[in-house]
């Protein structure tokens, strides 16, 4: 299968996040355009998730520990840990969830 991120729709699953929303049988990818300021309330899954900064500065609180990322960093987030953040500047992340999001479909 090929897909053309271009072609991918635009979907706003927060306030200030357009995620482009790949789906597979076992994991989602999302490619998120975050504005500066919007922010993401603490919440849990059971899908891992894998969080990379590709562009911006984002700030992340996981199981209660907050950092700041840049670009060049992936961040792990198991399952059910409470998560929750910011971006800082407006930011492009990639997020990788496994097993697949379903309700992002």
């Amino acid at each position: 299968m090929d897909i053309k991120l271009s072609e991918v729709p635009t979907k706003e699953i927060f306030l200030g996040y357009q995620g482009k929303l790949i789906h597979t049988e076992q994991m989602s990818i999302a490619f998120w355009d975050v504005e500066q300021g919007a922010t993401v309330p603490e919440h849990s899954h059971m899908n891992e998730q894998v969080m990379e900064v590709l562009e911006g500065e984002f700030e992340l609180t996981v199981d209660g520990v907050t950092k700041v990322y840049k670009p060049g960093t992936l961040v792990v987030i198991p399952s059910y840990a409470k998560h929750g953040g910011k971006a800082l500047t407006s930011c492009k992340l990639m997020d990788i969830f496994s097993p697949a999001r379903e309700e992002y479909k």
